[in-house]
């Protein structure tokens, strides 16, 4: 028998809890889909575990910056330990997701979901009908077409290792390989990575990305830039990474190799096209509204929309205009202006706005600050080394256009510039701002 509703989500992570709630709360009929465990990347194999093992070695690597300066004592990281603390967040949350589901009375299924028709699912044995279908499966590892990726393991995988190999090869230069290589090196690895760009980190400010460089050269991650990955091979002790550089080919021995080289919107299984859903290059063909361009009963939020930053606010904020366009018909269009994004480094690298090359680019008239501060308060308190910052002005209206920041707390003063940059607010606005004192935002009135 075909159930219907009025709404039904494919997937279960941050979009899809918000998108189902809000619409649910409404007085609709929801439903929601996932094969995985209830709770998305974010929260079972992104951010948050990642962070939670951040935590650890960050809490590590200042303990050894003090050494000398009033800590005392051994200090190491125990991976398996690191991992059960890891576990003692994700493990709850797939249960206490799909409990709020069902304490709203929004219906959950488990399994692969697929299209029949405009407007209709099969999950399982199941048949779903819905007036709206939200499209919010995240995204998956982007193929790499080498031979041997399939002995490759992903974020997920990293995760969830119970022990941690010795010698580490990242494939690719993003997020994933900046942040993994920091954990992993702390935590007593070997770690290369081979990056086919010019630089690790392309989405950050190449200046900013330099200067963080020398965090990578003091825990010994030997980063190959302009370095393609021919092949991977599997050997009685591990495998063999082959790759290429200025003609130049190397092989590299590793016990383990993790894919790091991006991810793509996560629809192969969906049968889009029994659909009429239009697609073009990977991508969905969407409208303003985060809506098929095709089919109007289908919307998309978050990664799997690829409109915004791959980042869990903007899933969120997706989710709410679908959310609202749904109800009230198609009225709202997300609002990108000033997301911040983070890469938990140690120490973090942080940006929002304009970088300068993109500034430039845009024949933006701006003036800028820039400067290493290794002697600012804020450092010397961390006897963290690297800090630096980069703001872009706008000459003609004075207001924020760009902040790019590494070093201790950017991760959470980036936040300040984000909130200027998306409210308009001048640098007069926030010099005059009077910021807890010492503490990261103290230092924004310098930046300026």
């Amino acid at each position: 028998m075909t159930k219907q509703y009025d709404l039904v989500v494919i997937g279960a992570g941050t979009a899809a809890m918000t998108a189902a709630m809000r619409v649910r709360a409404a007085g609709k009929q929801v439903a929601v889909i996932d094969f995985r465990p209830f709770g998305g990347t974010c929260a079972l194999r992104g951010c948050d575990p990642k962070k939670m093992l951040i935590g650890g070695v960050a809490a590590f690597d200042h303990a050894r910056r003090m050494q000398g300066k009033g800590v005392t004592g051994d200090v190491g990281v125990n991976w398996q330990e690191l991992m059960a603390f890891k576990r003692t967040f994700t493990d709850p949350v797939p249960q206490k997701m799909e409990q709020r589901y069902v304490d709203k009375g929004i219906n959950t299924y488990h399994g692969k979901a697929r299209f029949t028709g405009k407007n209709t699912l099969q999950v399982g044995d199941q048949i779903l009908e819905a007036r709206h279908i939200l499209l919010a499966s995240g995204a998956e590892p982007m193929k790499l077409n080498i031979p041997g990726e399939q002995y490759l393991i992903d974020n997920e995988g990293f995760l969830a290792l119970e022990t941690l190999p010795r010698r580490i090869v990242m494939v690719g230069g993003g997020y994933i390989a900046a942040e993994f290589s920091h954990i992993a090196a702390r935590a007593g690895a070997q770690v290369t990575i081979l990056q086919r760009g010019e630089r690790i980190l392309k989405e950050f400010d190449a200046d900013l990305v330099g200067w963080l460089m020398d965090s990578f050269n003091a825990l010994g991650v030997d980063v190959r830039t302009q370095t393609l990955v021919d092949r991977v091979e599997m050997t009685a002790n591990g495998y063999q990474v082959f790759s290429t550089s200025g003609g130049s080919q190397a092989m590299i021995e590793a016990d383990l190799v993790i894919h790091a080289a991006g991810r793509t919107p996560d629809l192969d299984s969906l049968d889009l096209d029994v659909a009429g859903i239009a697609t073009e290059k990977g991508r969905l063909k969407l409208n303003e509204y985060l809506q098929s361009v095709s089919n109007p009963a289908v919307y998309a939020a978050g990664d799997v929309a690829g409109m915004g930053p791959p980042l869990t606010p903007v899933s969120s904020h997706d989710a709410k205009v679908v959310a609202a366009n749904i109800l009230n018909g198609n009225q709202k269009t997300p609002n990108y202006k000033g997301v911040p994004s983070v890469a938990f480094t140690i120490p973090p690298i942080a940006s929002v706005g304009f970088t300068e090359a993109k500034a430039r680019e845009n024949g933006l008239k701006f003036r800028m600050q820039s400067q290493k501060t290794p002697t600012w308060f804020n450092a010397r308190q961390q006897a963290e080394p690297i800090y630096a910052f980069k703001v872009l002005v706008d000459e003609s209206t004075d207001q924020i256009v760009g902040a790019h920041l590494v070093g201790p707390h950017v991760d959470e003063v980036i936040n300040i510039f984000a909130l200027a940059i998306r409210h308009g607010l001048t640098t007069d606005d926030l010099k005059t701002t009077m910021f807890a004192y010492p503490s990261g935002a103290s230092d924004i009135g310098y930046m300026l």
